[in-house]
């Protein structure tokens, strides 16, 4: 009796259908730990996310970059990351450059109340940083201290101090030289406004020189910038951003940026059989450059320039970036092992069609500062076709694996954004 019942046991069922789910290569970027010292002009607008496009992973050529970022286990208020770089051939022209930073925060999940030492082998050769927001008021000041230096020439080699109020939709700062207030003062001042997705931000910066009121009137001071973008819920990390700036009335910008989560189908060995896809991360920007004044520019300078510029994940280990302008292309490959902490290389290559040559550059990373950060594929760009095999619902997490995901991309979304961008709907 008990054999005919095990004979007519039903199967069971089996195991779902899952999508795999990479942490992002090199994600949130390492100026965002430091975006509180800087002016919301300098980094909205798609600007650090197109900065992190057009230069992460691709190194100067004949040249290498190591940067060792550790943080100890017993103390996680503080972390060091030291550099070095420099020429592959020995030069005399060139030397090897190496600094470190310290860096402590009295908060770890608010990185924007924080205090830095930075050391290096050129000027300056110290140099404090210090932070201090508060969200609830939104209200925060900043400082710069060149602590020791060769020779103080400018004003600047003696501090720069700054305050700046933020709220969801306005951000607004001035930064001063504290020690030589007279003519210039204010160093620079910023207004940044969003309304709904359009952003849009004048800043004020008096060239050397500027004296007075006419430091105002002179437009060649100013620039003024206007963009819309959408968002992974920080501007710092937008999925599609285009933007518009005159800067200092005589450059005429245009960019845009596209960060885009898709799946594609993956028949891997190495993987569990009810694994049949995997999330790539692709981006896409362009910027534009081009004079609008009178002034012609010199021999070196071109009166236009642009530079366009792709990446692709394939997967936790490898990224692939490119990038093209009108004197120059690169190519970019990184490999990256999740170990704690983990270890980036990248090579590049870059072809100068000016000389007709192609050089080299490598660099290698080893992180224990940041973790990593997940994101859903978008429903518009998925590439899996969508049969019912590949429609389960809900998420599904694997206990001592990588972090996967049911092929369902209208479950529930990531809530883990990194404490780099936040807080979140509160400052702009």
């Amino acid at each position: 009796m008990g054999s005919w019942m095990s004979l007519n046991k039903e199967p069971p069922a089996p195991p779902p259908l899952m999508v795999l789910v990479p942490p992002l290569f090199d994600f949130p970027p390492l100026a965002a730990r430091t975006r509180m010292l800087e002016s919301s002009y300098n980094l909205l607008f798609g600007k650090l996310a197109l900065r992190c496009l057009f230069e992460d992973y691709f190194q100067e050529a004949r040249h290498f970059n190591t940067r060792i970022m550790l943080k100890p286990i017993d103390d996680p208020h503080v972390d060091l990351i030291a550099t070095v770089s420099g020429p592959l051939d020995h030069k005399p022209e060139e030397k090897i450059i190496g600094n470190a930073q310290f860096r402590w925060q009295s908060d770890v999940d608010d990185p924007h109340t924080f205090v830095d030492l930075f050391v290096s082998n050129t000027d300056p050769i110290l140099l404090m940083r210090s932070c201090a927001y508060y969200p609830k008021y939104g209200f925060g000041a900043f400082g710069f201290f060149p602590l020791l230096l060769k020779k103080r020439v400018s004003s600047e080699d003696y501090g720069v101090m700054g305050l700046r109020y933020s709220s969801p939709n306005l951000s607004i700062g001035a930064t001063l030289m504290p020690f030589t207030l007279g003519d210039e003062f204010p160093k620079s001042a910023w207004l940044v406004s969003k309304m709904g997705r359009l952003t849009a931000g004048v800043q004020c910066e008096p060239l050397s020189g500027s004296k007075g009121i006419e430091k105002y009137r002179d437009l060649a001071n100013w620039s003024c910038a206007i963009g819309y973008g959408l968002g992974f819920g920080s501007p710092l990390s937008p999925s599609f951003s285009f933007g518009l700036e005159i800067a200092r009335s005589s450059q005429f910008i245009a960019s845009f940026y596209q960060h885009v989560v898709v799946q594609r189908r993956v028949k891997n060995p190495l993987e569990d059989n009810e694994v049949v896809g995997i999330t790539n991360y692709i981006d896409f920007g362009f910027e534009l450059q081009t004079r609008v004044d009178d002034d012609k520019p010199s021999n070196v300078t071109p009166d236009s320039t642009f530079q366009v510029a792709a990446s692709w994940q394939a997967n936790k280990n490898f990224l692939l970036k490119g990038k093209a302008g009108p004197l120059c292309s690169s190519i970019a490959l990184a490999f990256k092992s999740w170990w704690k902490p983990s270890f980036t290389f990248s090579l590049s290559a870059t072809r100068d069609r000016t000389v007709g040559k192609t050089a080299f550059g490598f660099g290698i990373c080893i992180d224990n500062v940041r973790e990593g950060s997940y994101q859903r594929a978008d429903p518009n760009y998925v590439m899996l076709t969508p049969n019912k095999e590949h429609l389960a619902e809900g998420i599904h997490w694997k206990t001592g694996k990588r972090p996967i995901i049911q092929s369902d991309v209208n479950s529930g979304n990531f809530d883990g954004i990194p404490k780099e961008l936040r807080p979140l709907g509160k400052l702009l």
